[in-house]
């Protein structure tokens, strides 16, 4: 019989990633050091805290589902084919990683999605100012994203946040809605390839799976009440904290 103890850190870390997830992204930032912190291989670990937040990532898209709108000319249903194709190559990209390859690359992949966050508003201004984006160079980085939302995940939705307003002038508030379901969409291909090859530990899936829900609901309500600047520092802190942490993790 499994006690209660044992339950509550994959529940609290749910919670905190359905969340994150519905305001800025960066949920896999707590839900797969936690599944780590458990005891899980970091491939298995990745893989079941894509699975545990797909619902609250589906609640999430819900709340916003009256703010969705095309995205630099690209309709909502061409984003979403192009997200659930790249979904499914890259979770089958992490199928194929050896477990210790994976525990290498994870540090520079959070550093990458913080290193995103950072500057890609100022990037953003510094592209539109010299060039004119158009909608292929657009459905190509969605693809990219596609990819590296089934792979990692970790920080999709900050990168996908900083990809739109680069290529397409996109105000980051008004992209709450796209986001989430560019997140959902790709955790959906990713789920069916991790459960397929039995990927997923189901005993710490199913109480983070009800703590994302939640999460994942409440986030999107408080999300339409914060500010973007307070939405940026929280986020920058906590994936900050979690880049160096788990580089030392590494290499330390």
């Amino acid at each position: 019989m499994i006690g209660i103890a044992p339950l509550l850190l994959p529940l609290a870390a749910g919670l905190i990633g359905g969340a994150m997830n519905a305001l800025a992204g960066g949920g896999t930032f707590v839900t797969m050091p936690a599944l780590i912190a458990a005891g899980l291989p970091a491939t298995v670990a990745n893989a079941t805290s894509n699975v545990a937040l797909l619902p609250g990532a589906g609640a999430s898209a819900a709340a916003y589902r009256d703010e969705l709108a095309p995205v630099g000319g690209l309709p909502i249903w061409a984003i979403s084919a192009i997200t659930f194709a790249g979904g499914l190559a890259g979770s089958v990209l992490l199928v194929w990683t050896p477990s210790h390859a994976f525990d290498l690359l994870i540090p520079w992949l959070l550093l990458f999605a913080f290193a995103v966050m950072v500057f890609g508003k100022r990037a953003s201004e510094w592209l539109h100012a010299r060039v004119t984006i158009g909608t292929g160079t657009l459905a190509a980085a969605q693809g990219v994203l596609g990819i590296y939302g089934g792979y990692f995940g970790g920080g999709v939705g900050l990168i996908t946040t900083a990809v739109y307003g680069l290529l397409a002038g996109t105000d980051p508030r008004s992209l709450f809605a796209m986001r989430t379901l560019m997140l959902l969409v790709a955790n959906l291909a990713a789920t069916i390839v991790f459960i397929a090859v039995g990927l997923v530990q189901w005993s710490a899936c199913a109480p983070m799976l009800l703590g994302g829900i939640v999460g994942g609901w409440a986030g999107a309500r408080i999300g339409k009440r914060l500010s973007h600047r307070f939405v940026r520092i929280w986020t920058l802190l906590v994936t900050g904290a979690i880049t160096i942490a788990f580089f030392y993790r590494a290499y330390g």
